[in-house]
């Protein structure tokens, strides 16, 4: 179980804490545990392993249950409280806005334990009747459960692109971008993609920020720090944008890509190395000292390995073939010898069999 995973169980901990009205103190004991988790740049497995291992906010108990889903995938603690609770709740709790007092009110008030029911009382204007909601509450708990709908589905690799494209466009532009690229599951081109992350290598990032919050459909924007910020568009994409500095962007790429499983492989590697790679670069694991991080290529050469391309990252023998200088090539557009199959304007096509043997030629094509 990695970071953040052992992050959101202890924070839904505590939202179910909290609708059971727990300890204050408690709740927010597992609130500041998930956050120093989920703020981490190793992961607990690998940290849990050292007796002295220390963490703010993490207590003996904490560090036991942490060990327990490190060792084992789950917390039987966690499983214990959810049964506590009807299952539905966790599930309102995940739309925008509705916390867990919020969760509770509407329970308490309105014995509403799911979604659907919900929804229904949202349409049916019952909650604008219980204290603290009005009319316009209605309306965010429809538009939120909308939202977390369209969340939950995955889009074709063609539309993340065009989206990302479009992203792209409006902040390449900008003086302070030195390098824009897509990341995540997008950049090693996978077949679907559930969100868009962006990395952006800049040294002032205000007005980076500024432009792409401003691109959120409806002012829906997520979130908007100084190196991180996240939006919905339109469509209802989510959109993740991280800005990091010149000396790291290397690093980060390659920490952003992923995959996890790619990356905890390659973190292995550092580790017997004597390093330690994060998004911030390859670091000599006495020293602290820097080794890599500029670009991918070093970050890679650091570890022993020739480069990776991003569709091979999925730890499927990709860093072991990289050891070995025996990785195979990926199919680019320049493998592209002819096309097999063209319509013209003989039949449905739009063009004539002249245009598009001239555009074949054109693609450097040796027949069609």
């Amino acid at each position: 179980m990695n970071n953040k995973e052992i992050s959101a169980i202890f924070e839904s901990i505590a939202d179910i804490l909290e609708i059971k009205d727990e300890n204050f103190f408690r709740v927010r004991a597992y609130r500041q545990a998930a956050a120093n988790i989920g703020n981490l740049t190793e992961e607990l497995s690998v940290l849990i392993k050292d007796k002295k291992f220390k963490l703010p906010g993490v207590g003996e108990d904490l560090k036991t249950k942490i060990r327990e889903m490190v060792d084992t995938g789950g917390l039987d603690y966690y499983e214990q409280l959810k049964k506590t609770i009807p299952p539905g709740l966790l599930q309102i709790l995940t739309i925008s806005g509705v916390g867990p007092k919020r969760t509770k009110l509407l329970f308490d008030k309105l014995r509403i334990d799911s979604i659907e029911k919900l929804e229904a009382a949202a349409k049916a204007h019952k909650i604008s009747g219980v204290p603290g909601f009005k009319e316009k509450s209605e309306e965010n708990i429809l538009k939120g459960i909308e939202l977390l709908r369209k969340k939950h589905e995955r889009m074709l690799l063609s539309e993340a692109r065009e989206a990302a494209e479009k992203i792209i466009a409006s902040l390449n532009p900008l003086e302070e971008v030195r390098r824009i690229d897509v990341a995540g599951s997008l950049r090693r081109a996978k077949e679907t993609v559930r969100d868009i992350d962006i990395l952006v290598s800049a040294s002032e990032t205000r007005n980076i920020m500024d432009v792409f919050t401003s691109l959120a459909a409806d002012g829906r924007q997520l979130a908007k720090g100084e190196t991180k910020s996240a939006i919905l568009t339109k469509s209802g994409i989510q959109v993740d944008l991280r800005v990091v500095e010149p000396e790291s962007y290397g690093a980060a790429l390659v920490y952003f890509t992923g995959s996890k499983e790619h990356n905890i492989r390659i973190r292995e590697l550092a580790k017997k190395s004597g390093m330690k790679i994060n998004e911030y670069g390859v670091f000599r694991e006495k020293t602290e000292k820097l080794v890599a991080g500029k670009t991918e290529e070093e970050v890679y050469r650091a570890l022993g390995l020739s480069y990776i391309e991003p569709e091979l990252r999925e730890n499927k023998g990709e860093v072991e073939a990289a050891a070995e200088g025996s990785l195979p090539s990926i199919i680019t557009l320049k493998d592209i010898r002819a096309d097999l199959h063209v319509h013209t304007d003989w039949s449905d096509g739009s063009d004539s069999l002249e245009v598009m043997a001239d555009a074949a030629r054109g693609k450097g094509y040796e027949y069609m």
